[in-house]
């Protein structure tokens, strides 16, 4: 009996942790102590005696990002980084500036389920599904509706339209991360080997090498 007690107790343990996304608060709250240089997974905590209001506040989401570049697009992102009182509490906030065409390349988020409202404008958003149905769900939406991208799934955002756009995303996690596909495969430090570029993409080195270049640049500016 006791030897089944032990073993219901270790299985409840297993799965609180593979449940869990982000580390859960055990307290009210947990503001980062930027500061310390132990490494947790997520943030030390400071002394709840020296926390202040403005540890759980930051301003600037009512000015547009800059869409000057290739792409159209900026994301502003408050995180764990900019709020330090998010630390243990499972939840980030972006907001998205889309110049007309401008693009929020495809990207996943390792850590974090994204649910993602417009403001202003229209989008053509959508997500791919994992291997081997590859099945992609996508949909024009515009202002007030609301879409979601599950975590670790592919997913994008394109301003179809001739006026800018403006969205504002909710992140399941303090400190969702982002991938970015091109950026990651051909923008790598250092650069994955052309042979298996070439192979993977079923292209020529020529091509490989061009988009190697041009990626590495950008992500080296």
């Amino acid at each position: 009996m006791a030897s089944i007690i032990v073993l219901l107790a270790f299985l409840a343990l297993v799965c609180s942790h593979a449940i869990a996304s982000d580390p859960s608060p055990l307290q009210d709250f947990c503001v980062a102590d930027k500061t310390s240089h132990v490494f947790v997974n997520g943030l030390v905590c400071k002394n709840p005696k020296d926390v202040k209001t403005d540890d759980f506040f930051v301003s600037g989401l009512d000015k547009p990002g800059d869409t000057a570049n290739k792409l159209g697009s900026n994301v502003t992102l408050v995180n764990v980084e900019k709020i330090a009182g998010l630390n243990t509490l499972g939840i980030s906030l972006a907001r998205i500036d889309f110049a007309p065409y401008g693009l929020n390349p495809p990207h996943f988020h390792p850590r974090a389920t994204e649910i993602l409202t417009v403001l202003e404008g229209s989008l053509y958003v959508g997500f791919v599904t994992s291997n081997p149905d590859n099945r992609l769900f996508a949909k024009v939406i515009n202002k007030g509706d609301v879409f979601v991208f599950p975590q670790g799934l592919i997913h994008f955002q394109f301003n179809y339209g001739t006026k800018n756009a403006v969205a504002i995303a909710a992140l399941s996690s303090q400190n969702p991360g982002v991938i970015t596909i091109a950026n990651a495969v051909f923008g790598s430090k250092p650069p994955i080997s052309r042979d298996v570029l070439a192979k993977a993409f079923q292209a020529d080195k020529k091509t490989i090498d061009w988009l190697q270049a041009q990626f590495w640049m950008d992500n080296n500016n």
